[in-house]
């Protein structure tokens, strides 16, 4: 019987746990997000203020229009895309705060496939 109520008591603690989520600290500021393509971890440096997101990756610019849905879930969609795969908005959901960092889930909006990654706050700037 003590076990038993050891083990429910363990499950009402892990059910009552929330994760941080101080989305709107991660609103406006200047990113960086790293991620392995194929062998190599490659960095992206993104700013962003309530309305615009300005990336930078290997040298190059891009710009992107920012919708927010809440504190935690916005949709970005590139200003000027290049081709038919870059005029396809992405959904970004914040997942969880630590510190400077957050991380958050995205996809291409209408598809179901998710992608996880997390993004740390360098600066807090205005673009």
């Amino acid at each position: 019987m003590r076990l038993l109520s050891s083990i429910f008591l363990l499950f009402i603690l892990v059910g009552c746990y929330q994760p941080e989520r101080n989305c709107e600290k991660f609103k406006n500021g200047t990113f960086e997000f790293k991620a392995l393509v194929g062998t190599e971890l490659q960095t992206t440096t993104f700013m962003r203020n309530d309305s615009i997101e300005i990336d930078y990756y290997q040298g190059k610019a891009d710009t992107s229009s920012v919708r927010w849905i809440n504190d935690c879930e916005y949709i970005v969609q590139k200003i000027n895309p290049k081709n038919r795969s870059e005029e396809k908005a992405i959904h970004m959901k914040i997942l969880t705060t630590d510190g400077d960092e957050y991380t958050f889930e995205y996809n291409i909006v209408g598809q179901e496939k998710k992608q996880k990654g997390t993004a740390t706050k360098v600066e807090s700037s205005e673009i």
